[in-house]
């Protein structure tokens, strides 16, 4: 037991230091932004307040709430130090909402206002930035997020239950992971909306909407129609959503608009299909599936392995 305590111990103590060394070089980041362009902009009034505040968002809040985490860290309460710090978590939430707001913000500015464009050249060739741009520098706090949720995780772990600090360490934990889950769907749901955008710049004309709130993307690939009469087997390129099916074939190459595109040729709505394995799926092999649809059955085959995955895909959305 003895030993075991000890184990913990070591561990516990490197865990902490790291924290401290990785909060110090976090927050000296942190400072750059805000000394060299979130306080000289707000006094030099280049950027609109409101312009200032979508770029840089709960920026400063999350610098005070890194300092003062350091102090603590610095003085070894670890326990006190952390169970202040969980109260200002939800900054890290609300800046991950806006951070896509920032990006489109940021760029907007540059490409429209010289001052604040030549203010941030001039700022990010200051030696303090070693290379990097604000755009490298305004990711950070997600990044430093991800690392807290490491870092308690492991003191948690190597802390005995007996022990003053087990307590607010294990609330942290909780803390974190609730705040982890906020920014997972934040991520989750902005990467859904790029790819229902890069579907829908796809596809030829505006008739088939993509863009529908409450729509998942799933996955995309080339399968093979079976037609009913007999005729040839056609490739055509599938999408599927978690309400709708959609098949698609390439425009005409030699198209003048069109050539990278593709047309709709059908949009099958998922409430009322059945899907089934009608032969095959063996690991090397393709197989086919049935569709069946109120008025429309589909055929779909594949000469390899991942027409598996098309029947969980589609069995699980239509679930």
């Amino acid at each position: 037991v003895e030993e075991q305590r000890a184990r913990w111990e070591r561990k516990r103590s490197r865990t902490a230091k790291d924290l401290l060394e990785t909060e110090h070089k976090y927050f000296e980041q942190l400072d750059l932004v805000v000394t060299f362009f979130v306080t000289i902009l707000k006094a030099k009034g280049t950027l609109k307040p409101a312009v200032l505040e979508t770029i840089f968002g709960p920026l400063e809040s999350i610098y005070s709430a890194s300092h003062v985490l350091l102090l603590h860290l610095e003085k070894g309460n670890l326990g006190p130090g952390l169970e202040n710090f969980c109260q200002n978590l939800e900054l890290y939430g609300h800046y991950a909402e806006n951070l896509e707001q920032a990006n489109k913000t940021l760029k907007e500015q540059l490409r429209k206002n010289k001052s604040f464009r030549r203010f941030k050249k001039l700022q990010e060739t200051r030696p303090q930035f070693q290379g990097r741009k604000l755009e490298d520098l305004l990711p950070l706090p997600l990044q430093r997020f991800h690392q807290y949720k490491h870092f308690l995780r492991d003191l948690l772990e190597n802390s005995s239950p007996g022990s003053t600090d087990y307590q607010k360490l294990a609330k942290a934990v909780k803390s974190v992971s609730e705040v982890s889950r906020w920014v997972q769907d934040i991520i989750r749901k902005r990467e859904n909306s790029l790819q229902l955008l890069r579907v829908q710049k796809l596809l030829k004309g505006q008739k088939t909407h993509v863009l529908t709130p409450g729509r998942w993307y799933i996955r995309e690939g080339w399968l093979l129609v079976v037609p009913s009469k007999g005729e040839k087997l056609k490739r055509r390129m599938f999408f599927l959503f978690s309400d709708i099916f959609i098949a698609t074939k390439p425009c005409h190459p030699l198209h003048p608009l069109n050539s990278s595109k593709l047309a709709c040729q059908a949009v099958y709505p998922l409430h009322q299909c059945i899907v089934d394995k009608v032969f095959g799926h063996t690991q090397s092999q393709g197989g086919l599936l049935s569709l069946s649809f109120p008025h429309k059955t589909l055929l779909l085959m594949s000469s390899d392995q991942d027409i598996n995955d098309w029947y969980q895909s589609l069995s699980t959305a239509v679930r």
